[in-house]
């Protein structure tokens, strides 16, 4: 038993990554457009900023500054400001002896940073329209080749992500391949919008001529209603030799929905998702019911143990507030499979922080 994590199904990995010295892990980056509807998400100071916050998330990460834009991203939510979860990223990160690395799947502001981009310069785009994605089986392929290349060098890949909204994002990928997921998607605001997440969902997949169904091609949804994280990330789940680690909450049950789709007999044995417990805690959505419908997927559940931080902005995760993002509950997944403490990843998140 590991103090400060929860899993939930089978801890057969678990075990077996604490045993691996070279892992990798990923941020990876895009935004949708949809980002920018008002109300929506509180991932930036207002809706349109939103864009931004990918490429500051990736920039703090590998730099540890913020050059495309004058401030750190934050989450404002009335007005209440709590820190970034690339904060939390980055200082787990710090524990961690091992190669960090952020994948560009479409994000429209460019981070000046070393990024892997395999984006071509498209962006994801309002999902209300239908058209989402413009490029989802090309993302795939380039996350499946990446992936094949990387388990050559590391014994396992921890990957996670960076894009606002993409809870609606998300719910629109498990909807359009027949889940039953409204209501159940998580967001980065202490009140959940779900009425918004499913009119938006269901105005994408109406003007797609798309009808749920778990026979539809899961490329035409994520074309549809999806972003372009989601199939990027899909092809580095599937194209691996090693242990994958899926370093977020709803948003990669989407990634793990895209495998199942594509393959039905996906042994999700050698993955796992990897998250914080204010995910898995949070009384407006169910995770664990999501995943439960795709397939055996053990989720992992880190508590940092804010409610304790002398950061006064981190104890806002306890209040409903964030919850993950960047990456970072598998970050901190990470840090205590090398080895670290509990203790040890929150007060280097609060150094990072200050």
């Amino acid at each position: 038993m590991i103090e400060g994590l929860k899993t939930y199904g089978s801890d057969k990995l678990v075990c077996e990554l604490k045993e691996k010295e070279n892992p990798i892990f990923i941020c990876t980056i895009a935004t949708t457009e949809t980002s920018k509807i008002p109300g929506l998400t509180g991932a930036g100071a207002t809706p349109e900023l939103t864009k931004y916050t990918p490429a500051g998330d990736a920039e703090l990460i590998l730099d540890g500054e913020v050059k495309c834009m004058k401030d750190i991203p934050q989450t404002i939510i009335g007005e209440v400001v709590t820190p970034t979860p690339s904060m939390i990223t980055k200082g787990s990160l710090a524990l961690c002896d091992c190669p960090v690395m952020v994948l560009d799947a479409g994000s429209e502001i460019k981070a000046d940073s070393d990024v892997f981009d395999i984006s071509d310069g498209k962006h994801g785009k309002d999902i209300r329209t239908g058209k989402g994605v413009e490029n989802p089986e090309e993302l795939f392929e380039k996350g499946y080749s990446l992936a094949e290349i990387l388990s050559e060098k590391h014994d396992y890949i921890v990957i996670g992500e960076s894009l606002p909204a993409g809870t609606t994002t998300a719910l629109g990928v498990l909807v359009g391949l027949g889940y039953d997921a409204k209501g159940k998607v998580s967001g980065c605001m202490n009140t959940n919008p779900h009425e918004m997440k499913n009119e938006i969902v269901d105005e994408g997949l109406k003007n797609a001529g798309l009808k749920p169904s778990k026979n539809n091609n899961p490329f035409d949804v994520v074309a549809a209603v999806g972003d372009p994280m989601l199939p990027a990330v899909a092809g580095v789940l599937m194209g691996a030799k090693v242990p994958v680690v899926l370093a977020g909450g709803t948003q990669l049950t989407a990634v793990c929905a895209i495998a199942k789709a594509l393959d039905p007999d996906f042994d999700f044995s050698n993955s796992c998702l990897a998250t914080t417990s204010f995910v898995v805690k949070d009384e407006t959505a169910d995770i664990l019911n999501i995943t439960t419908q795709i397939g055996e997927i053990s989720v992992n559940a880190v508590n940092p143990n804010f409610e304790i931080s002398k950061v006064e902005g981190l104890k806002n995760y306890t209040e409903g507030y964030i919850k993950e993002g960047a990456g970072a509950g598998g970050a901190m997944f990470l840090a205590l499979m090398l080895g670290n403490d509990i203790d040890s990843i929150r007060e280097s998140i609060e150094d990072a922080c200050s």
